[in-house]
């Protein structure tokens, strides 16, 4: 099994959602985080004052597939989340040792 981490754009969440359901994706882990790597924040002006804002909101995917489903998730969310502007995102890959379905004992591929 494979975990896959995926940070987007807030505002692609919900086509990427859909993607993924079309490729057999039925469960995900959502949370909404800010960061930041190339884009290095920016500077904003609120009642006047000019003010950095170092962190830009993204939304964090977390999601457990078989192995042979890896890359294919890998390139559907690549694919639908990406705009050509800096700051679409990162994915990141790891193996996952196991999985337990809490409701029903159900272990590992049967869990997810």
């Amino acid at each position: 099994m494979k975990l896959i981490i995926a940070t987007i754009k807030p505002f692609k969440l919900e086509e990427v959602r859909e993607a993924l359901t079309t490729v057999g994706v039925r469960g995900m882990m959502v949370s909404e985080i800010k960061g930041f790597g190339s884009q290095s924040g920016h500077t904003e002006i609120y009642r006047g004052a000019e003010y950095a804002v170092n962190f830009v909101p993204k939304v964090k995917l977390e999601i457990v597939v078989q192995d042979s489903m890896a890359d294919q998730v890998v390139q559907t969310i690549a694919a639908t989340a990406k705009t050509e502007k800096i700051g679409d995102g990162k994915i990141f890959v790891l193996d996952v040792e196991g999985a337990l379905r809490v409701r029903t004992g159900e272990t590992n591929d049967d869990a997810l």
